[in-house]
């Protein structure tokens, strides 16, 4: 027999040293005596109201075990030699979605406020079994779990994630195998990016041009240069048979869809397939769906026209999607094509708007009251406020937090996405140390490595308690010009994905990111068992060396590339400079203590990282024990230096003499070959 786990990771809320492999980590966690012994011949007692979850949890056990467990309703009271028990109880001291699971020598028990605390507690389980595919499976000897209390519950009611189809599309069972790793990790919303300039990707029968036109474009952008073409007519869109699979597919396991439809900008693939809808009285009107990434000039004409469209398509949305909330986008829309159309500043002239922010207000506030009448709420990104904000709107903030302030100010609901902490298309460790490794692994720019992600508090924003509840919850957004394939959004979204999960469900006070990544361990066992395309956690660079030591230089870095990094004792890490060098340029380093003995230094330069190499090309390395005297220990040749520093050392430095427009790369400054 095999010992699953030894120990709780929150006792009273303390975080244990040993944890338990769960992420989002329970609100509480109390460890009790014994084990109950898992088997395939584990059954599953259940209460009617959670059979399609039985359903669910009974065919993860088989996929697992290799035998589909005996399942039995309650009131048919057969006795079960093994059994893990799904019950409701709405009388449980907790919110929508909590639970509550014991763990006993004899059973055990999961009980849900409803029947998706149910799930999330079947979800939990999962978690604490080893993972799929793995060889504890192989010996039919039953796992112990250890005998455990855990009351839990969700600390935002909406825990999201958005994938952005419109620049790449990606088929069903793509969508659902996402689906599935969201409520794995017990996220609740996903929001998916329908439509864009780049592609529409929904049948809406009124309008057969939108997918017959406008899901198809002539070229896209390869990896490595945005700004050109692959000649490869690309498209796709999803039928309404499929969405309505895939909507029933998220709904079984506790997911709702939010869709987007962008509007009044990012419509140039709606506007090239039907071209009345756009502000054709400008001059040079060519509409096409694009091909290439950024933000482009179209936008829909705010005439009856255009409205009727936009009420005919958001009707059959609503007929596809049950969410609460429909989404309107409302980014980035370029005012250009208004400011030249007489008709739109007529319209303006005739509304009393003052500029052609006030116009997409007037025009978001049209569709608002449209989605009113059909039951549904507007939500929208943070530009839906420029002109004013509708009052019954609510934001999704991604520029900036005083667009939060400004929304949780008139008592608007707000979700926080904002690019600092949940853009995934950002790169998760240096983005040179990426594109090394080819340029598949592109992303749009920046850096957000996993524990920055883990770092968000959504409702630092809020000034007080009531302002809390106006806050919803977060999502990440995984936007795809860099993501050609779902093995690319695998990677762009995994493990960061964990991250997010425990900032929208786990109490803050409980927070500890130590104890995230040592439960992260556990968790990418689950993660190679589902053969995930996942990123291999980076600790993020930081502003120190590997001992205390200081070290300095001319050259100003490039991003995230610190001086410290030269000395730091990670290879994945390195100090780059951003800049030709010039004579006498230098990196010093102050050792923290003087060397003991004759040391070996070695210095190496340059790196795939670079296109050119960035090779220091004439330098020395030298030594010095006072700080002014300084000896040669050896010149760099084909960007590498080494020799022996004597005993009393206290600083090394590597010296330009003579310029060279190459910037430069050091990765580490080695002592004793260390």
């Amino acid at each position: 027999m095999k010992s699953l786990f030894v120990s709780a990771a929150a006792l009273t809320g303390l975080v244990s040293a040993d944890p338990l492999p769960l992420i989002p980590l329970p609100a509480s966690v109390k460890p009790m005596e014994g084990a109950f012994e898992f088997s395939p011949v584990t059954a599953i007692r259940f209460d009617r109201t959670v059979t399609k979850e039985m359903e669910l949890f009974a065919a993860d056990l088989k996929a697992r075990t290799g035998a589909a467990p005996k399942t039995a309703a309650e009131e048919l009271r057969i006795m079960l030699q093994s059994e893990i028990r799904l019950d409701v109880d709405a009388s449980l001291d907790l919110p929508a979605g909590g639970y509550t699971l014991d763990i006993s020598p004899k059973t055990v028990v999961v009980k849900g406020k409803d029947a998706a605390g149910v799930f999330y507690g079947t979800r939990t389980i999962l978690q604490l079994l080893p993972a799929l595919g793995s060889e504890a499976w192989k010996d039919g000897a039953p796992e112990r779990l250890q005998a455990v209390e855990i009351k839990d519950q969700p600390r935002f009611a909406w825990r999201g994630m958005m994938l952005d189809v419109g620049r790449h599309f990606y088929p069903v069972e793509d969508i659902k195998r996402l689906i599935d790793w969201m409520a794995f990790h017990k996220l609740n919303n996903f929001h998916w990016h329908l439509t864009e300039d780049q592609g529409w990707r929904i049948e809406i029968k009124k309008y057969p041009k939108l997918t017959s036109v406008g899901a198809w474009r002539d070229s896209s952008p390869p990896y490595g240069n945005r700004n050109s073409d692959d000649g490869v007519r690309y498209g796709g869109f999803y039928t309404q048979e499929q969405i309505k699979d895939v909507v029933a597919y998220a709904t079984a396991r506790h997911i709702t869809i939010i869709p987007e439809i962008e509007m009044p900008g990012h419509a140039a693939a709606a506007i090239a397939a039907y071209p009345e809808l756009g502000n054709s009285d400008i001059p040079g009107y060519a509409p096409k769906v694009m091909t290439r990434w950024g933000v482009h000039p179209y936008i829909f004409a705010p005439k009856e026209e255009t409205f009727r469209f936009l009420q005919d398509v958001l009707g059959e949305v609503c007929e596809l999607f049950p969410s609460k909330f429909i989404h309107i986008g409302g980014d980035e829309a370029p005012k250009t094509q208004w400011k030249q159309s007489k008709y739109a500043q007529d319209l303006m002239k005739r509304e009393g708007l003052k500029n052609e922010e006030e116009l997409q207000s007037w025009f978001v506030r049209q569709i608002g009251k449209y989605l009113e009448s059909k039951g549904r709420r507007l939500i929208g990104w943070d530009e839906i406020q420029e002109g004013g904000l509708p009052k019954t709107a609510t934001m999704m903030v991604w520029r900036d937090a005083k667009w939060a302030k400004h929304a949780l100010s008139l008592g608007n609901d707000v979700v926080m996405a904002t690019t600092s902490h949940t853009y995934f298309d950002y790169y998760q460790a240096p983005g040179a140390s990426e594109m090394a490794k080819g340029k598949e692994f592109e992303c749009i720019g920046g850096m957000l490595p996993i524990e920055k992600v883990y770092s968000y508090n959504p409702t630092f924003v809020a000034e007080n308690a009531a302002q809390e509840k106006q806050i919803l919850g977060t999502q990440a957004q995984l936007w795809t010009e860099y993501g050609k394939d779902m093995k690319k959004v695998e990677y762009m979204a995994f493990p960061r994905i964990a991250a997010l999960a425990e900032v929208a469900w786990t109490p803050v006070a409980l927070k500890n990111y130590d104890d995230f990544s040592s439960r992260l361990t556990g968790l990418i066992k689950h993660y190679d068992g589902g053969k995930l395309n996942y990123a291999k956690p980076v600790p993020a660079p930081k502003k120190e060396t590997k001992d205390g030591s200081v070290i300095q230089s001319s050259l100003d870095l490039y991003e995230g590339h610190f001086i410290e990094s030269a000395f730091d004792g990670r290879q994945d890490t390195f100090f780059w400079a951003n800049r030709a060098l010039k004579k006498d340029d230098d990196v010093t380093l102050k050792l923290k203590s003087p060397l003991a003995a004759a040391t070996a230094v070695e210095v190496v330069t340059g790196g795939p990282a670079s296109r050119n190499g960035d090779k220091l090309e004439s330098g020395v390395l030298e030594a010095s024990t006072d700080g002014s005297t300084w000896t040669k220990l050896a010149d760099f040749k084909d960007g590498k230096a080494s020799g022996t520093a004597a005993a009393g050392t206290k600083q090394l430095r590597v010296r330009v003499t003579a310029p060279q427009e190459n910037w430069l790369i050091i990765h580490e400054i080695l002592l004793g070959g260390k």
